[in-house]
C-alpha cells in the first residue's frame, strides 16, 4: 500500500490584495515580513474582510509599521475590539528592516502592502513593496498596454 501525501494545514492562496498599488507605483523590489495581529484580526482576515486601499509602511524607531490598513472587526469577537485602522508593526530581520528604512530615507521611494496572505504554517504575512511613484503619462502607458492585451485577447476568442 502506498504511504499517503501529507496534505499542508492551511492554503497558500492569496486573501487581500493592493491592485492599485501596482498601477500607481512601480514595484522595485519585494520583501515578506510577518504581521502582529489580535486574535480577532486573525478570524476576520480568514474570512476575507480586510482592505489593503491607501496603506503604506512607515518607519518609527527601528520598527516598521502599517498604516491604513482596514481589517473589519470579528462579529463574534469581543465588544471591545481594537481601532480597525490601527497601525501594526511589520516582523522583519534586523537587518532587512536597516536596508528598507534606508531605502525609504531616499526621496521618492516607499513602501507599500501588495499582498496580504496565510503561509504554510498558517501565519499571516504581508508582502511588501519597495516603490517609485509612476508620472501621469506612465499611467496612460499602462492603461494603453492593458487595452491592447484585451483586444488581441478578444480577437484570438472569436477566430
Amino acid at each position: 500500500m502506498a504511504k499517503k501525501q501529507k496534505q499542508p494545514k492551511f492554503s497558500n492562496e492569496v486573501r487581500i490584495q493592493n491592485r492599485k498599488a501596482r498601477f500607481d507605483y512601480e514595484v522595485l523590489e519585494t520583501y515578506e515580513a510577518g504581521i502582529e495581529l489580535t486574535g480577532c484580526e486573525v478570524k476576520s482576515l480568514r474570512l476575507g474582510t480586510a482592505s489593503l486601499v491607501d496603506t503604506y509602511a512607515t518607519p518609527r524607531g527601528e520598527q516598521l509599521f502599517v498604516r491604513g490598513m482596514h481589517i473589519k472587526p470579528y462579529e463574534q469577537g469581543p465588544l471591545e475590539t481594537p481601532d480597525p485602522t490601527r497601525e501594526r508593526r511589520l516582523l522583519l530581520h534586523r537587518r532587512e528592516i536597516g536596508r528598507l528604512i534606508g531605502l525609504t530615507s531616499q526621496k521618492g521611494y516607499t513602501l507599500v502592502p501588495l499582498q496580504l496572505y496565510f503561509n504554510d504554517r498558517g501565519w499571516a504575512k504581508v508582502k511588501l513593496g519597495v516603490c517609485q511613484g509612476k508620472k501621469a503619462h506612465d499611467k496612460r502607458e499602462t492603461i494603453k498596454r492593458r487595452d491592447m492585451e484585451r483586444e488581441m485577447r478578444r480577437e484570438y476568442k472569436t477566430r
